[in-house]
């Protein structure tokens, strides 16, 4: 077995060896095991690129946890709905869009979709706009490989990802907490960032359908509610998208939902955050601790005003 392991990564941040023995098994019972190996293979390590200070530690957060306390409101507002609503959530047969501005439009199956990419296993952390947060081992494939493939028109400066929309599956959804089905939305060039990825699988496991099954995207330096989960529909535009939770609370969402500690929820402080599993709060860092990475992004951009 490979084992890629970059100068910056400490081996507190590298996934546990047991968790890559199970790993065929959850591609076949994905049904992307010819999908991984005509993609080239698996990375073999899982290194969170960003890096925090010297007294700061980045331990995985059990399985057990990242399962059960979810933001999925399609199937809930509390953090134990997702898990319990979500059960008999189909994954299969599942497709995908691609439309809007762009040269090659099309609608795949799932497997298709993912077939040209090589799967990499990544650790991130993740901040929720509500204070919690975690750190999580993804399997996925950066989504600048799939904007390559489909050929975006120059015109194009936005891409949209749109939620599945069906109440009968998703009892959140009877609701009119949001504007269904969720949508949100990424700059070109912030969705062509190597960090920003479609996931398809954690901690060597299919993803759940409380965890955003059987696609989503995971922007680590952003707030949780920027993800989308469960995936039908990728839209390239020249227009930003309206996105699911700007749309229903615009002084308190912003387009952009970078991290920045510096600026307030009109509710609560977003200086410090909680990890789950531990009782102490911990600074929250610019940009969730990948300032470095991505900050280049948003060079002039006042970051109290686009929020």
């Amino acid at each position: 077995m490979l084992i890629k392991k970059p100068d910056d990564v400490r081996s507190s941040e590298i996934t546990p060896e047991e968790l890559y023995f199970g790993r065929r098994e959850f591609l076949r019972a994905a049904g992307l095991l010819g999908v991984a190996a005509a993609a080239g293979g698996l990375s073999a390590a899982a290194a969170s690129v960003g890096r925090r200070g010297s007294q700061e530690k980045d331990e995985l957060t059990p399985f057990d946890d990242v399962t059960t306390y979810n933001n999925f409101y399609e199937f809930g507002t509390d953090k134990g709905d997702p898990a319990e609503n979500a059960k008999s959530f189909k994954t299969k047969p599942w497709s995908v869009r691609i439309e809007g501005l762009v040269s090659k439009p099309a609608t795949y199956n799932l497997e298709d979709f993912i077939k040209p990419y090589r799967l990499e296993e990544r650790v991130y952390r993740h901040r929720c706009v509500e204070g919690w947060s975690m750190v999580i081992p993804w399997l996925g494939f950066p989504i600048a490989d799939l904007i390559k493939t489909v050929q975006p028109l120059s015109s194009a400066k936005f891409i949209e990802f749109q939620t599945l929309f069906d109440p009968k599956q998703m009892p959140g959804q009877r609701a009119p907490l949001l504007e269904w089905p969720y949508t949100e939305g990424l700059r070109l060039d912030e969705a062509m960032h190597p960090l920003a990825i479609f996931a398809v699988g954690l901690y060597g496991k299919t993803l759940l359908p409380q965890n955003g099954a059987p696609l989503r995207t995971v922007i680590p330096w952003k707030y949780g509610f920027k993800a989308t989960k469960s995936i039908v529909r990728i839209r390239f535009t020249d227009k930003q998208p309206r996105t699911a939770w700007n749309v229903a609370a615009p002084n308190e969402y912003g387009f952009y939902a970078n991290v920045n500690p510096e600026v307030d929820h009109p509710r609560w402080s977003q200086a410090k955050e909680r990890r789950i599993g531990e009782f102490r709060k911990r600074s929250t860092l610019m940009l969730n601790g990948y300032a470095d990475q991505v900050g280049r992004l948003y060079q002039g951009m006042d970051l109290r005003k686009n929020y």
